[in-house]
């Protein structure tokens, strides 16, 4: 006995759900082989059905009979019928609706992909798609919602191609960054305009438009649990058939009887299913998640002219300890450690650029091996040098660079039992510098006093780095025992919070984020892949809230994070790559940007203060990036197309940091502070924000535009005056009678026979 073709209507969950096993709903036209389904475009429940037999209109939240049906046997001859809508007359070609599907692949006809918005129009067939070669063939194709494009990179279609083995995603884009409004307009939403019942009574309400602009865009909301009615033939656990009541009882397809059961809500499926970012397959590879975009994403790194380089440099220490930056530098010079005996530092005026003397060069001599060293970020004279000698000595370095070698100290700091790992100056109080050693203590140091105020414990291995939060009120540290912690050192001298750090015993750095909310850190997972793990400042004990892994390198991440823009630029000792990432306090957290590539391994890079920074050429941070025999500066911009304006949307006002906020002793005390603020606005710009907005100009419009425009009389004209303005007036004097030649009279030519000849001639 043949069975008659069904229907049958499934709800999805969410991809962490579990899927259901039965469908929601079983449709049985009873009319013969089923050919095209349709949705209403604009009414939720409403679905068109064809059949050879019949075509008829479904609500399916009704679970009853079609709203409208007519059998089309009757019309075989001429494939038309005639129906009324809302009291419109409409002509239906029954062939094209119930053979189309059968035509497309018998015939290989194209299907047309409209986006209507755009106005653009992809045709496939089972070969290739328009403008698009592929390797092979194609068995169906569809076009992916306008809601989930990428338009940070201007994507305006891409659509899925279905081959024998795969789905392969294309992609169409134009050529151009960031988001342009000219190429996405106001595009259909996805809430239902009408149900049914208000479609069915008359209505003509259309889905209401909403924008493509990442900020302007609705954040999707989870869909209301579908309610069941209650049925009584469902009350006893049995199942429910959906058929067509309108067909004659007599009618052989009413013995179809396909059973399902209604889908189970989402709290009876309490299985979980594995993560989408953990499954296998292609199901994985085309979820609708909207992508995050930063604009700093096209950020582009670029190395200054060469006059501003200083060149030349030899005998440079290029091994110096992985928890120092490799040299370090200030609004006025820069200091690089020297592979010579002593522990000498060079010092470079970034004033005076080109190429070092072959002469000997004054340096600062320590003594001992040179293991970290910083400036003081409120004094650009005074050097802090830490050695293996568990000292620290203070220089001062005289206005102008130095002239002479320097062999005294201005003061030398002792309390520390074994060799020193790194040094900090205090952010916002003046002469207070944290250090840490191979004693695993952290000690605090009053230079004003010249003396040890505090002592921190509680590391129990190697400490691998410090930082100060930007209220300098807590220090975190990470360490090699695989523990991040957070200090309060006025209140505490054992961590406030301990939690997970990176596993692998390599290095690694810390920094604070998003105002102090959020701690970064960059270390080795336990398979030596460098890594950027994210934590809350508030919960360390509770791990990481994101991480991403970088690449593979044995040296590890120095990072440097500007909290004007949240970006967070990193590279270690001996790359070529620069990783740059924005950092936004909420998932995903960690945005990869563009990268910059130098052109050769660099040994160490360190960032200039903001105002640095060339605003009329949208620059973003400046860095000094330190090679075997040179230091060459290094500018990351942000691509903009106004740039004669501010970019105030980027520049927020900067923190006066090179100013100290309170003293040592006053922070000692309990007081806090915070740094002034300027703005880097130059008085002739004027900010993007306040920029005269400018009426968008379509350059190519539509011929129908042109067509309607204009009758057919008037194009006429239009023709018949361009061809009499090519060829001109027939009245006009021909060019050649303006020109100047030999008078009449002094020619004289005479007529013999069929031959002219000139009077000077003998006859």
């Amino acid at each position: 006995m043949d069975v008659e073709p069904f229907m049958k209507l499934w709800h999805l969950c969410d991809p962490e759900q579990e899927q259901p096993s039965s469908p929601e709903l079983t449709l049985c036209p009873g009319q013969g082989k089923l050919e095209l389904v349709q949705f209403h475009p604009t009414s939720s429940d409403l679905l068109a059905v064809s059949t050879s037999k019949s075509v008829l209109i479904w609500d399916t939240s009704r679970r009853d009979a079609p709203l409208w049906h007519i059998c089309t046997t009757s019309t075989r001859s001429g494939g038309f019928f005639k129906m009324s809508v809302h009291n419109i007359s409409v002509l239906i070609n029954v062939f094209c609706l119930s053979f189309a599907s059968s035509c497309l692949f018998a015939f290989r006809m194209l299907i047309p992909l409209f986006d209507e918005d755009t106005g653009l129009l992809v045709l496939a067939g089972m070969v290739r798609l328009s403008h698009c070669l592929t390797d092979t063939s194609t068995r169906g194709v569809a076009v992916v919602p306008k809601l989930a494009l990428d338009v940070m990179s201007c994507e305006v279609m891409r659509v899925l191609q279905l081959t024998d083995s795969c789905i392969v995603p294309i992609s169409y884009q134009v050529p151009r960054k960031e988001f342009h409004e000219d190429l996405y307009p106001d595009t259909v939403g996805t809430t239902p305009a009408m149900s049914a019942v208000e479609w069915w009574g008359g209505g003509n309400k259309q889905v209401e438009k909403v924008s493509l602009h990442p900020d302007k865009r609705p954040k999707p909301k989870a869909p209301p649990a579908k309610q069941t009615p209650a049925k009584k033939d469902l009350a006893s656990g049995g199942s429910k058939e959906v058929r067509d009541t309108s067909v004659d009882s007599n009618d052989p397809a009413r013995g179809c009887s396909t059973s399902s059961s209604p889908l189970s809500t989402p709290s009876s499926s309490a299985v979980p299913s594995r993560s989408p970012s953990t499954t296998s397959g292609l199901s994985s590879g085309f979820l609708p998640s909207p992508r995050p975009t930063s604009k700093f994403r096209h950020i582009q790194g670029a190395v200054m002219h060469r006059n501003t380089h200083i060149t030349n440099m030899r005998g440079l220490n290029l091994t110096t300890p992985g928890e120092c930056d490799g040299f370090c530098v200030n609004r006025e010079r820069v200091a690089v450690p020297l592979a010579i005996s002593g522990g000498q530092i060079a010092i470079f005026e970034r004033s005076q650029p080109g190429r070092v003397p072959d002469t000997a060069l004054p340096t600062i001599q320590n003594s001992v091996n040179v293991v970290d060293f910083c400036w003081d970020p409120f004094d650009t004279q005074r050097l802090a040098v830490a050695g293996d000698d568990a000292k620290i000595r203070l220089w001062r370095v005289p206005k102008g660079g130095l002239t002479e070698t320097l062999t005294e100290p201005e003061l030398i700091l002792q309390g520390h039992t074994e060799k020193i790992y790194s040094i900090k100056f205090h952010p916002l109080a003046s002469g207070l510098l944290v250090s840490s050693s191979y004693d695993l203590t952290v000690r605090l140091w009053n230079l004003d006093s010249r003396e040890q105020v505090k002592l921190l414990s509680g590391h129990e291995d190697q400490i691998f780095g410090m930082a100060w939060s930007p209220d300098g009120k807590l220090l975190a540290t990470v360490c090699k025992d695989g523990k991040v912690r957070i200090y309060d050192p006025r209140k505490s001298t054992t961590p406030i919070q301990e939690g997970p750090g990176p596993e692998g015993p390599r290095g690694a750095r810390v920094v604070w984020v998003c105002g102090g909310k959020y701690v970064l850190v960059s270390g080795f997972d336990s398979r030596s892949e460098r890594g950027l793990y994210l934590y809350s400042a508030d919960s360390l004990s509770s791990g990481t809230i994101a991480t991403t892994q970088v690449d593979v390198s044995p040296s590890t991440l120095i990072p440097f994070y500007d909290p004007d823009t949240s970006v967070v630029i990193l590279t270690g000792k001996g790359d070529t790559r620069v990783h740059i990432y924005e950092i936004v306090p909420e998932e995903p957290y960690l945005i990869e940007c563009s990268s910059f590539n130098s052109p050769e391994p660099h040994k160490g890079l360190v960032f200039l203060p903001k105002t640095e920074c060339n605003v009329r050429d949208v620059e973003i941070a400046v860095g000094l990036l330190l090679t075997k025999a040179s230091i060459e500066p290094v500018a990351f911009r942000v691509p903009r197309v106004k740039k004669e304006f501010f970019q105030d949307d980027i520049y927020s006002d900067t923190a006066v940091w090179w100013e100290p906020a309170l003293t040592a002793s006053a922070w000692l005390s309990g007081s806090n502070g915070q740094h002034k603020k300027i703005s880097l606005k130059p008085k002739d710009m004027t900010p993007v924000s306040e920029a005269p907005k400018e009426a968008p100009v379509r350059k190519y419009l539509p011929s129908s535009v042109y067509l309607e425009e204009k009758t057919d009389e008037q194009k006429k004209e239009e023709l018949l005056s361009a061809m009499v303005a090519k060829l001109g007036n027939m009245d006009d004097p021909l060019p050649q009678e303006s020109f100047q030649g030999v008078d009449e009279d002094e020619w004289v030519s005479k007529c013999d026979g069929n031959r002219w000849m000139d009077e000077s001639q003998p006859e």
